[in-house]
């Protein structure tokens, strides 16, 4: 297995982008240039799930039952490699194979990780909604990664979703979806949703004091 060093961004730039809706950062990465960092299908496993970190990413290899052994299943050494403030981002292929569990799930919110993103399956749904981690998943699926699975790399490039994401990079998770800001956007990004974000909120005030959803349209650019 192969486990590179990375270089985790600022806690405040995080908690900043973290309090932003995911479609006020698309609309910001659309305005940047940046037209291929949201996560088109995969979604929370549960209502009401949101989280904000760096990506320490995974990438998986998957294969018929028998084709890994058990100690290929290295789902201790991802937790094992996070830190506090990190979202696991894992690689693996879309396929319907479960890569996490409820016991994986209290071990990685212990450690500090804030969040989970899987191209594949996970499992024990009820007890990753008892210990409160949000995750995101292809799947929901009882299959285990067991003998079906290889963890070949941690903190590399990863394909997830069709979008490339860098470990590092800041992805920002919610109800309607996942965006990930690759880190040499911050900065820009960061500034330019947060205009947004006043935008609209200044354009619900208008909307309650009578202004039509039209001229709200034309007055504010990005709502």
């Amino acid at each position: 297995m192969d486990i590179a060093d990375v270089v985790r961004p600022e806690p405040s730039l995080v908690a900043a982008l973290g309090r932003l809706a995911t479609g006020t950062l698309a609309n910001a990465l659309d305005a940047v240039g940046v037209t291929n960092s949201i996560l088109p299908t995969i979604k929370s496993v549960a209502p009401g799930m949101r989280c904000a970190g760096s990506a320490m990413t995974v990438r998986e290899a998957i294969g018929l039952h028998g084709t890994y052994e058990s100690k290929d299943f290295a789902v201790g050494a991802i937790i094992d490699a996070a830190q506090d403030g990190d979202i696991i981002v894992i690689e693996g292929g879309g396929e319907p194979i479960s890569t996490w569990g409820g016991m994986a799930t209290c071990a990685a919110v212990e450690k500090g990780v804030r969040g989970l993103i899987v191209d594949g399956g996970v499992r024990d749904l009820e007890e990753i909604v008892e210990f409160g981690l949000p995750v995101f998943a292809r799947h929901l699926v009882p299959t285990t990664g067991r003998l079906r699975l290889k963890v070949e790399a941690i903190n590399h490039t990863v394909t997830v979703d069709g979008v490339t994401i860098e470990p590092g990079d800041i992805v920002v998770a919610d109800g309607t979806g996942i965006a990930v800001i690759p880190i040499g956007h911050v900065d820009e990004v960061l500034s330019l949703a947060a205009e947004f974000d006043r935008d609209d909120t200044r354009a619900v005030e208008d909307l309650k004091n009578g202004l039509s959803f039209s001229e709200a349209m034309a007055k504010f650019r990005n709502i």
